[in-house]
């Protein structure tokens, strides 16, 4: 697997964007002020963040505290890292079962995904597996049987993996 690495990233000019944000949520500023894990944020620095963007501002504290989040931006604003970020966040290291499922509508994007979060979860030890058609079905129970904290796949690759009983999503 490539390691997706990024480095002095740019901070964006917000000069000209338009938001509509819900009255109740704070825009927190830098990814300190977020509160989030020190090997998370090891994870995040390493990556080439510098600050969040708009939509990581306003998305990441609510996702993490269990809100439900509609967030809409265009191309490249840090939307994966934003759900990323949240997911590990939330993340328990310490039991070794599927706790997150992220379901993508093509392969590409689940390996995308996949990518970004073993990139910020590089100091944590977290283990991602991604689950797409076309690939080594034996590596995949493989794999889960080890035990995976994240999968992120396509719906049928997944959805034959939890009918084998080899995904198990009890810890979802």
């Amino acid at each position: 697997m490539d390691k997706i690495t990024r480095k002095n990233v740019p901070a964006e000019d917000l000069s000209n964007v338009e938001f509509e944000t819900s009255e109740d949520v704070e825009v927190v500023p830098t990814f300190n002020a977020m509160n989030l894990k020190e090997e998370l944020l090891r994870g995040i620095y390493a990556y080439g963040f510098e600050k969040p963007s708009a939509i990581q501002q306003r998305s990441i504290k609510p996702i993490v505290k269990g809100r439900d989040v509609i967030a809409q931006a265009q191309s490249g604003t840090g939307k994966t890292a934003t759900f990323s970020i949240s997911i590990l966040q939330s993340l328990d290291t310490t039991l070794r079962e599927t706790q997150v499922l992220c379901l993508s509508p093509t392969r590409e994007l689940a390996v995308q995904i996949q990518k970004v979060i073993l990139a910020l979860g590089d100091f944590m030890n977290v283990q991602c597996h991604v689950c797409i058609g076309g690939t080594n079905l034996g590596e995949d129970i493989r794999k889960l049987d080890y035990g995976q904290h994240i999968v992120s796949g396509t719906p049928g690759r997944v959805f034959d993996m939890i009918k084998r009983r080899v995904l198990r999503t009890r810890a979802i």
